[in-house]
């Protein structure tokens, strides 16, 4: 059985929080949009916008005998949280009881939403400095 090599092992550590980095960003960017499009009554596909969300699963990335856990994203819509209906009959998107349907994002929620969203990636980061520093500090004891 082959030693895994120290180095190796700090690499992978530093893969694993530059990929939670990347699934951060990506939920700041869904949150994002989803702030642009609250009051979008009308899309494309017909109907109110409906919110996306980001869902993590976990995937073990395994190299040299060692395991890491990856973060992976896939960005699907939120289809458990119903429009909000308002009466609005001089609205241009109201039906024929002049009620409008508008799309089921909460700016509160998404706010909330995009303090966690900054402080996970805030600690990837963190995490990632501190694998560079031990790397600093592991090559300034080998000289």
């Amino acid at each position: 059985m082959s030693q895994v090599n120290p180095l190796q092992k700090l690499f992978t550590s530093m893969r694993t929080a530059s990929a939670g980095m990347s699934a951060e960003r990506l939920r700041m960017d869904v949150i994002a949009k989803n702030i642009a499009n609250a009051q979008v009554t009308s899309t494309a596909e017909g109907g109110p916008y409906r919110r996306q969300v980001v869902r993590f699963t976990s995937l073990l990335e395994k190299s040299a005998g060692h395991t890491a856990s990856v973060p992976s994203a896939q960005v699907v819509p939120d289809t458990k949280t119903p429009f909000e209906e308002v009466y609005r009959p001089d609205h241009p998107d109201a039906d024929e009881k002049g009620v409008v349907r508008l799309p089921n994002v909460n700016p509160t929620q998404e706010m909330a939403d995009m303090i966690a969203a900054t402080r996970a990636y805030e600690a990837n980061m963190n995490a990632q400095d501190n694998f560079v520093r031990m790397a600093e500090r592991a090559l300034r004891l080998a000289q």
